[in-house]
């Protein structure tokens, strides 16, 4: 598929794999449309992505968490931006580390209203569009943590399963209609992904990616790109990558 002037709609582009994903289609000359929760680094991005060649961009400042906000976003749209035809659903992130027993439930909650309801909201908002005019492709950004469960990881975890089973179960939905559905299930990926989780703690950061060369962020852009450019008979239902210092969310190959 020739993607130059199609309009990609990336969430969560502020950094790591949206950032990187906008940056990869930016070099396709596509027109990118953005959102993130920070306006600043979301702008950053913009500027690379036009420097890049994206033949325009156009950015938001959202949290999917906020339904009314999204679909408000969405329904705003200026007309030359309105018909999305390529989705990636990227926002999402971790909090903590605890036993299930012992987590913080504000964290249980921004992870399931982030991870969960936030791709639910976006992809309401923007799946019908494509439907109506018989063309688009949504990416759900997932992870082996939805396959195989890590301890005290479990409430991530559950998000990314759900995930999967959103992007299988919206891929049979769409049937009947050119629309395709690909899930990107990557391991690990070396962005303030764990800075995050950890709240800002460099150190128990660094440990996640000690001893191991992980995925970079674009990596997994380079896997969005190839599953989007496809024949459009062609639906990638899912690819699942790792570095080779991994075979799933449990077992790394750590040098010492």
């Amino acid at each position: 598929m020739i993607l130059r002037g199609k309009i990609v709609f990336i969430t969560g582009a502020s950094s790591g794999i949206g950032a990187a994903t906008a940056l990869a289609f930016a070099a396709e000359g596509a027109r990118l449309l953005l959102s993130a929760r920070r306006a600043g680094k979301l702008a950053e991005v913009a500027a690379q992505a036009l420097e890049r060649g994206a033949v325009a961009v156009h950015s938001i400042e959202l949290d999917v968490r906020h339904r009314h906000a999204v679909q408000t976003a969405i329904d705003e749209l200026p007309p030359d931006w309105s018909e999305i035809e390529i989705l990636i659903n990227n926002a999402g992130l971790s909090r903590g580390l605890d036993k299930l027993y012992m987590g913080r439930i504000e964290d249980w909650e921004e992870m399931i209203d982030t991870n969960i309801k936030g791709l639910l909201y976006i992809s309401r908002a923007v799946l019908p569009g494509m439907i109506v005019r018989g063309r688009g492709h949504v990416v759900n950004i997932g992870s082996t943590a939805g396959e195989l469960p890590y301890p005290g990881g479990s409430v991530y975890c559950a998000s990314k399963a759900a995930v999967r089973a959103l992007n299988d179960g919206m891929r049979q939905d769409v049937l009947g209609s050119p629309v395709r559905v690909t899930s990107v299930e990557p391991g690990t990926v070396e962005t303030d992904f764990s800075l995050v989780r950890f709240r800002g703690d460099t150190g128990h950061a660094a440990k996640v990616y000690q001893g191991i060369t992980p995925l970079t962020p674009e990596d997994v852009a380079d896997a969005i790109l190839w599953a989007v450019k496809g024949p459009p008979h062609v639906n990638i239902a899912r690819i699942v990558l790792t570095s080779v210092d991994q075979a799933n969310s449990l077992l790394f190959s750590r040098k010492s």
